[in-house]
């Protein structure tokens, strides 16, 4: 368990998510944990902390803060990349269903714990918000919307104009960008949580992302909430009430009522056409014995075994009876399993859902022939003081949404990226934010 730190974003502007590709008429709707981090250090450098920052970091064999990739979110819900693993469902109620889920890129958490707990997911509540791929109640629109900006080129030396455009995201009232952000330890969090969220204000009013010289990726003043890691994303199921059950009292032995011989009807008083079913008591006064009706010279001697037949079998029922009221009853009561009966960890390597980007580092042990993981190629420019345009050194990052299967969380590590002779390195975080999955049996 680490501390965290949520961070909501409510842009006030368009926001420029460069893609991979580079294409200026294209954006990206997720602000990668590498960027992120990029962003934070080029602040802590302005708040004068980028030295202590990059040793507790970068330079660090552990890193003392990773941050999670920026999702949408809309009102109260928090969008996420949902695990591999059980997103698009494939049950043949899901892909009978009118909601193709297989076209949303970002669903709610709500979504993610409720598959995680094995429960089915309803068609008629949910959507898919196409413009900007995320699972929304049904009936409400997405957080944002792609747009195209206008603008042009002037020469001001000869006067000519050329016009260029722009992609950008548009978000709607309400809505924006979320993130998480995971502490080592308490001591890391005492000392980084105030820088942290200093360098998160500055960049609120400087701007995320591309395009910030125009005005965009500024939001307003950043709020935060502060827990723990990994109830904050995935709470802990809690078990449920055990029913209250009372057990009955044992059963009395039910003795038989006493016919007297008075009682017993005579065989040959039954009425003609209704059928003769003889009456024999199930309990006799003492000193008397078993009273046989009158019957015909012809049929008395089957008549007789007869008779003593049935009187033998009430006998042996009435004997079993008592032995059973004389037996103290057990009901078993039914109670339903708790939680933590139903959720286990799979012994040895665990499964771990990735929010961020990742880069594993040389202590991490991951079975990559488990699991069920996508990789990004991440590129783009530096941006320094000490020279900016250089390309960056491509690398394969493990991309969010993974679950990578390892004995221990993976840490990540921060690979310079810098162009060969650059002046000071230049790190691309591949942090590992984490969290791990409950395993059904």
């Amino acid at each position: 368990m680490n501390p965290g730190l949520v961070v909501k974003l409510r842009p006030t502007g368009p926001w420029r998510i460069g893609p991979d590709s580079g294409a200026r008429n294209r954006v990206d709707f997720i602000y990668h944990s590498d960027s992120l981090y990029s962003a934070v250090t080029a602040a802590m450098a302005r708040l004068g902390s980028l030295e202590d920052w990059l040793a507790a970091t970068a330079r660090g064999t552990e890193p003392a803060v990773c941050f999670g990739s920026c999702f949408p979110f809309v009102d109260d819900i928090g969008f996420v990349v949902p695990p591999r693993t059980v997103w698009p469902p494939v049950s043949p109620s899901a892909l009978s269903a009118r909601v193709r889920w297989r076209s949303a890129r970002f669903v709610p958490l709500e979504v993610v714990q409720t598959m995680l707990a094995g429960l089915p997911l309803d068609d008629n509540k949910w959507s898919v918000d196409g413009p900007s791929e995320c699972l929304v109640p049904a009936g409400r629109p997405g957080p944002f919307r792609t747009a195209l900006r206008w603008s042009a080129a002037v020469d001001r030396l000869t006067g000519a104009t050329e016009r260029h455009s722009t992609a950008c995201i548009e978000f709607r009232t309400g809505c924006g960008l979320w993130t998480i952000v995971s502490f080592q330890d308490a001591p890391a969090h005492e000392r980084w949580a105030e820088p942290v969220k200093a360098a998160f204000r500055l960049l609120a009013d400087s701007g995320f992302g591309g395009e910030r010289s125009r005005g965009w990726g500024r939001a307003e003043a950043p709020e935060f909430t502060e827990g723990d890691l990994p109830e904050m994303i995935l709470p802990a199921a809690k078990p449920p009430e055990r029913p209250v059950t009372v057990e009955p009292p044992p059963a009395q032995p039910e003795t038989a009522p006493e016919i007297p011989e008075q009682a017993l009807p005579p065989a040959e008083s039954t009425p003609v056409g209704q059928a003769s079913w003889p009456v024999f008591p199930t309990a006799l006064p003492p000193g008397e014995s078993t009273i046989v009706p009158p019957v015909s010279e012809v049929d008395s001697a089957e008549t007789t075994a007869a008779v003593e037949a049935s009187s033998s079998i009430a006998v042996l029922e009435m004997e079993e009876e008592a032995e059973v009221a004389e037996a103290p009853t057990e009901v078993e009561p039914v109670v339903a399993p708790l939680a933590e009966e139903i959720i286990v960890v799979q012994p040895g390597s665990r499964a771990h859902w990735l929010l961020s980007l990742f880069t594993p580092a040389e202590g991490d042990s991951v079975d990559w022939r488990r699991g069920n993981y996508t990789v990004l190629a991440r590129g783009g420019r530096v941006e320094s003081a000490a020279g900016s345009g250089e390309l960056k050194k491509q690398i394969q990052m493990v991309a969010e949404g993974s679950v990578l299967y390892a004995e221990a969380a993976p840490r990540g590590s921060a690979a310079n990226v810098a162009p060969d002779g650059f002046a000071h390195p230049v790190y691309r975080a591949g942090f590992a934010l984490a969290i791990p999955l409950p395993e059904v049996r």
